[in-house]
């Protein structure tokens, strides 16, 4: 049986974010079936429609205009944040804002939607899902999607520096 919650949200984002599917717009509830019969135990569904909910939150309430700019500020990761997420997460997430990718209020999201996921410890590649998932979630960031849809697909990502 699959336990993990972003296992249930990668096949969600596999089989209806991004085709046809998505527009037929399924309920919870034959959703629910469906992962049902795919493997997932009900919690695990449960916490990953939550994840979704706590997403969609952002879309419908978009971060405010930036205080600082991204270039004076300097992000402190917390030792919550640190004990979860290894050096080359964190190298990465800052990869990517470095690189206009990630603005500093995505960044902040993508933060939040990683830690929401209630795991230990989480990889690289967990990281990189999460940045996918929250950049298809926002507008105006088929760019950056694209380009993060790349490193997941394709795997054609070398060192971070």
């Amino acid at each position: 049986m699959k336990e993990d919650v972003l296992e249930v949200l990668i096949y969600l984002f596999d089989n209806y974010m991004d085709d046809e599917r998505a527009r037929q717009q399924p309920d919870r509830a034959s959703l629910t079936e469906e992962l049902e019969q795919a493997g997932f135990r009900d919690g695990e569904i449960e916490k990953a429609f939550a994840w979704l909910e706590g997403l969609a939150t952002h879309r419908e309430r978009p971060p405010q205009q930036e205080q600082l700019h991204a270039e004076a500020a300097m992000r402190i990761f917390s030792s919550r944040e640190a004990a979860r997420l290894d050096a080359e997460c964190l190298g990465f997430i800052m990869f990517l804002e470095h690189n206009g990718v990630l603005s500093p209020a995505h960044r902040e999201i993508v933060l939040e939607r990683i830690m929401a996921l209630e795991s230990d410890e989480i990889d690289l590649d967990q990281v990189k899902w999460v940045v996918l998932m929250v950049l298809f979630n926002l507008p105006g960031q088929e760019a950056a999607y694209a380009w993060v849809e790349d490193l997941v697909f394709d795997q054609a990502f070398g060192p971070v520096h």
